[in-house]
């Protein structure tokens, strides 16, 4: 029999995914944020004499998006899904009572 290539691949526990399927993610969010830096930017020489305003907008988000998109790159591997606990806690004992205590020959 042939696996047929449209099954999914379903994900049965809560493990983090692989680095490198990390690491391509982060760098294809880069690279989406720097194309629309490049078109910001594009727009702005375009728009300069045209209208001004929209191209002082197309500016500013060309200036700062490097930052976001380093930003949003570099965000990755820190945050992990939460795993069951295989911590079992400990029964709960009762504290032993004040009760009837007898007085001892040693306690005087």
């Amino acid at each position: 029999m042939r696996k047929r290539k449209d099954d999914g691949v379903f994900r049965i526990t809560g493990a983090r995914q692989g680095l490198a399927e990390d690491v391509r993610g982060r760098q294809r969010r880069y690279v989406i944020s720097m194309g629309i830096r490049t078109l910001s930017v594009i727009a702005t020489v375009v728009l300069w004499n045209v209208q001004r305003p929209i191209a002082v907008v197309t500016l500013i988000a060309g200036a700062l998006l490097p930052y976001v998109a380093v930003v949003i790159a570099n965000a990755g591997r820190e945050t992990t899904p939460s795993l069951p606990s295989n911590f079992i806690p400990a029964p709960v004992r009762p504290a032993l009572g004040t009760g009837n205590l007898n007085k001892s020959s040693d306690q005087s």
